[in-house]
């Protein structure tokens, strides 16, 4: 199995950074994608931010050129860094990496145990 742990959360004042980080346990065999997640009370999880195996990114529009998603492969590591926060990027945000365990194995999304966000000031 494959835990992700997640760091970085806390309360920030309207505009300010935070910077989150994932690391797992475990690499995987081979990985298709690794990314970052929010829920906020009342709503759906959506997506914020991916980086996919080729290297290339996708941001949800709410915070194309605030957040920039990154990785480090060898620490197992995926980061989230965050500018300009708004009050409405208060949210518990979630580690997600998809991939393939071991060869032969089928893709499964690992998810992890989630960061709050809190934009207030």
């Amino acid at each position: 199995q494959v835990q992700l742990v997640e760091s970085g959360g806390g309360l920030v004042q309207p505009g300010g950074s935070l910077r989150l980080s994932c690391a797992a346990s475990r690499k995987l065999f081979s990985t298709n994608a690794m990314g970052w997640y929010r829920q906020a009370p009342g709503k759906q999880r959506e997506l914020v931010a991916v980086i996919i195996s080729g290297g290339s990114t996708n941001y949800a529009d709410s915070v194309k050129g605030r957040f920039t998603i990154s990785r480090d492969n060898a620490k197992n590591t995926v980061y989230l860094q965050m500018n300009s926060l708004k009050p409405e990027d208060t949210a518990v945000y979630y580690c997600n990496v998809r991939g393939w365990l071991v060869p032969g194995s089928q893709i499964t999304d690992y998810w992890g145990q989630g960061t709050q966000v809190t934009v207030s000031s």
